[in-house]
């Protein structure tokens, strides 16, 4: 499953989402969202977990936690919708 984590303060790392959601089992990926040009942190990222149990149980647990001083905002990520290019 796919897990939207939004809200993270600017200064959560890719192996830190990784430490904060790997308690509640194995991970596939993590990552943190970063703006293409600055390299800076979007405040947002998605992590994959194989087993929807243990991604339903972490997104239970970790909504409206309290990390570096920010409440995550953690729910399953939406499919993304491909957006209408160029200009008009």
């Amino acid at each position: 499953m796919r897990i939207y984590v939004g809200n993270l303060n600017y200064e959560v790392t890719d192996d830190e989402l990784r430490e904060i959601f790997s308690e509640f089992g194995e991970l596939a990926s993590a990552d943190v969202i970063k703006d293409k040009f600055s390299g800076q942190s979007k405040g947002f990222g998605f992590v994959d977990m194989p087993d929807n149990d243990q991604a339903q149980q972490a997104i239970k647990e970790l909504n409206g936690k309290l990390v570096k001083g920010r409440n995550l905002t953690v729910n399953e990520a939406r499919p993304k919708v491909p957006r209408s290019g160029g200009f008009r």
